[in-house]
């Protein structure tokens, strides 16, 4: 995966995910607003083609980064457990 930032701040990072699509984004952006120190995750795909911006603010409290990064990882965990859940079905 590719990223482009766009916008960095403490408390907001604006990204493109490049190649990246509605099925990949609303699972980030919902598994982000997950986090009680996130305010806002939330994804735009302007045209049909375009690659997809991700927009995070935090109140503050932790890096939209490390957020991001959280997210990330339990996804990452959950798709690790349900591959072995099939493999051991």
């Amino acid at each position: 995966m590719h990223l482009k930032i766009l916008e960095l701040e403490k408390n907001k990072v604006r990204m493109v995910l490049v190649r990246e699509n509605h099925t990949f984004m609303n699972l980030l952006a919902d598994e982000i607003l997950r986090d009680p120190a996130v305010n806002v995750a939330k994804y735009v795909i302007e045209y049909q083609f375009s690659d997809p911006e991700l927009l995070v603010t935090t109140d503050g409290s932790k890096d939209p980064i490390t957020a991001i990064r959280e997210a990330c990882d339990r996804i990452s965990r959950s798709c690790n457990e349900l591959i072995t859940q099939v493999g051991s079905a």
